[in-house]
């Protein structure tokens, strides 16, 4: 049995160009995983091994792999004292049309690196990084990178980390020269610089004392770290009061660890990980202050047939329990499933049980993953992450468990797609592997959604960005061989109502023998606050105020199931129903012509009627815009901004550049880069991410609308 308490799985998340997969790279080579190390522009890197991400230069995946490192070292060497850490690490994209990629690594992740650029700091990506790890309550390390770049600034980004993320950003070194003259780093702890060495990438260093100009830098930041740490421990604060000095550095690393495992701090270091200086004592700091499976909480889960709370201790002779975040395609092994083991330990061969479909499952074979490699193993333990082979039906957030010991985890939180194109075969032999190829896409990528457009039978892809759908098209041709004619790309919107309505639907349908009756008096209208804040990720809420049997009980799911399939096409342009109540409080029934399938169309009938006088408004998404300009393009960037609908939040400067912040609707930014690019000739660059959802003004709305009807008509 492994001892977890050597065991660390974690993450490396970023805004997109922070360096994550190069400083994945560096990790495996130091911990001897690989012996050359391969750069992203070369399209080279390990964990970037898909085709796309190769020819880009993004992260597309989130690729797993394992390794080892020896800790603690004196000056790099192994001794009496020294003890092999496993690691599992994920390296996540960190462009944010694949948000999902790091939502579902957060879910299953004890610990993680955050990435910054030391020239630009916190950038809005890191911002949506840092609320999915406080979403999954992930203790983390802040690595700053890119100390080696023109206006790389540590204590500026270590100045946001907490301004801008709430967080307590507490520096554990200090930089050695910056830009070109970045040499190592003072460790503020035992009070001595680090110098590595270019020759040997960075895998031997030398111990100096902090250079002269330092010292007062040195002393001050060093007493707010002894500060920061002593107010987490009372023994420590009553030391800090007598005589800071008696503080001992393995005091500071216990402090430091509780107060990280706690999310009290965020232990804040730099580096450069392409110039290979930095990331040894980042894995050091994983070591000592991330937890390990043994240092976080039993997880907790529910049991499926009696809704009460259970809980699994990180222990291999606890039941087994695992969640399933990831479904990947392979051409050879077929669908491999990979999975958090929380407790109990699974056999290769041996059975799970799928609960939320129920079915018992055999694994034929589980693997530890090495980016797009696997390396069998006989068993996978509590605390371990792993893929698996064999299962016949299984989805991302499925819980897998000891068929006699069944619970249910907490699922993730999936974001909504906020953009669409239709699709259609080119020719008649790509009719079949389209709807093959779409099957495992969707499989694989939860906020990938596929509805046929009931009007022009073209089949609708819905996704998170531009980006990411061209990439599940070029996946297609690739992987799966299928050409496609595709549209240009629409926004996702949907309606919402304002007005909470009452309605009667009585379906009476009579041609010869048994007939169809059912009646149900209804309200419909938005949901309630409170209910919503309560079910941040559930859209229908339904309420049975039904008593003395008017309708039997038997037809009050049906009611539900109409009702609920009713909200993908709205009454005002066919969009789906965002955030709908249902409350049903009366009706009738009919002996014998009264059935499940008569109330579920009346509910349907009922909506369409209902839906009309709860004045339904259109809501369009609108995008959280960054651009970062030089000070000359300011105007016309803002005036550009203005012109799509923008609503400036504010400017502010970073690293000699203007970075205008906006709220731009999604419809006003297709082909904003290019338009950017020409306005700034070549100069500027901009991020966007999602951010809400608001009703879209009254001239935009009726433009959709009318070509919402003008299609149908035209049909």
């Amino acid at each position: 049995m492994a001892d977890l308490r050597f065991q660390r799985n974690f993450g490396i998340a970023a805004h997109i160009d922070a360096g994550k997969t190069t400083t994945t790279e560096r990790i495996l080579r130091y911990t001897g995983m690989i012996h050359k190390i391969g750069e992203v522009h070369d399209g080279a890197a390990t964990t970037d091994w898909m085709e796309q991400e190769k020819e880009r230069g993004i992260t597309i995946t989130s690729a797993a792999v394992s390794c080892q490192w020896n800790f603690p070292t004196v000056k790099g060497k192994a001794d009496a004292n020294t003890k092999k850490y496993y690691f599992n690490i994920i390296d996540t994209p960190g462009h944010v049309d694949f948000t999902v990629e790091v939502e579902r690594s957060m879910r299953v992740l004890d610990g993680l690196i955050a990435l910054f650029s030391a020239v630009d700091g916190v950038e809005p990506q890191s911002e949506t990084v840092w609320r999915q790890a406080n979403r999954y309550r992930v203790p983390r390390i802040g690595f700053v990178n890119k100390m080696d770049r023109s206006g790389a600034d540590f204590l500026n980004v270590v100045k946001q980390v907490r301004e801008m993320l709430g967080a307590k950003a507490v520096p554990l070194q200090l930089p050695i020269g910056a830009e070109d003259d970045f040499k190592g780093v003072v460790d503020l702890i035992t009070n001595k610089g680090i110098i590595w060495h270019m020759e040997t990438e960075g895998m031997t260093f030398d111990e100096i004392p902090v250079p002269e100009d330092m010292k007062e830098e040195v002393e001050y930041w060093r007493a707010q770290l002894i500060e920061a740490v002593a107010e987490y421990d009372d023994t420590l604060m009553e030391k800090f009061f007598d005589n800071p000095d008696s503080i001992s550095e393995a005091e500071i690393h216990e402090a430091i660890r509780k107060a990280t495992i706690d999310l009290s701090i965020v232990p804040m270091m730099c580096g450069s990980s392409f110039k290979n200086k930095g990331v040894q004592t980042a894995l050091d700091a994983v070591c000592r202050y991330l937890p390990s499976p043994v240092d976080i909480e039993a997880i907790t889960g529910t049991d499926p047939n009696t809704g009460e709370e259970i809980t699994r201790k990180p222990d291999a002779k606890e039941p087994f329990a695992a969640l399933a975040f990831k479904i990947m395609t392979d051409p050879f092994v077929g669908r491999l499933a990979f999975f958090r083991a929380y407790s109990g330990k699974l056999d290769a061969g041996s059975y799970v049980l799928n609960v939320r479909s129920g079915k018992k499952e055999r694994i034929s074979r589980i693997m530890k993953m090495f980016a797009n490699k696997q390396n069998p193993i006989d068993f996978i333990e509590a605390g371990d992450i792993g893929a698996a082979v064999g299962f016949k039906e299984i989805k991302t957030g499925d819980t897998l468990c000891d068929e006699n010991h069944p619970i249910v985890l907490e699922n993730m939180f999936i974001p909504e797609p906020v953009i669409a194109i239709a699709i259609e075969p080119k020719t008649q032999a790509d009719v079949d592997k389209m709807g093959m190829a779409i099957a495992k896409l969707v499989e694989e990528d939860p906020t990938l959604r596929v509805n046929t457009d009931e009007d022009t039978g073209q089949t609708i892809l819905r996704g998170m960005g531009e980006l990411h759908l061209e990439i599940i098209i070029d996946r297609m041709r690739r992987e799966f061989k299928v050409e496609v004619n595709q549209g240009a790309p629409q926004v996702a919107y949907k309606e919402a109502f304002h007005n909470t309505v009452e309605h009667r639907e009585v379906l009476k349908k009579q041609s010869g023998g048994r007939g169809k009756f059912a009646d149900i008096m209804f309200t419909l209208g938005p949901v309630d606050a409170d209910w919503k804040e309560a079910n941040p990720d559930k859209n229908f809420q339904f309420v049975n105020d039904i008593f003395g049997g008017s309708i039997p009980r038997e037809f009050i799911q049906p009611i539900q199931k109409g009702f609920e399939a009713s909200m993908t096409n709205g009454a005002l342009a066919s969009y789906p129903v965002d955030n709908m109540k249902i409350r049903i409080y009366d009706g009738s029934f009919h002996a014998v012509d009264s059935d499940a399938m008569s109330f579920e169309l009346c509910a349907k009938q009922g909506f369409r009627e209902a839906a009309r006088k709860a004045k339904p408004v259109l809501l369009e998404p609108i995008m959280k815009v960054e651009v970062l300009t030089p000070d000359q393009y300011m105007g016309d960037v803002t005036g550009d901004l203005n012109r799509r609908r923008g609503m400036m939040e504010g400017m502010d400067t970073r690293a000699g550049v203007q970075v205008i912040k906006a709220k731009v609707p999604l419809s006003e930014m297709f082909g904003y880069v290019t338009q950017l690019r020409s306005l700034s000739s070549g100069r500027a660059s901009s991020t966007m991410e999602f951010s809400h959802y608001a009703p879209a003004p009254n001239n935009i709305a009726e433009e959709v609308i009318a070509k919402s009807k003008g299609k149908v008509s035209a049909e």
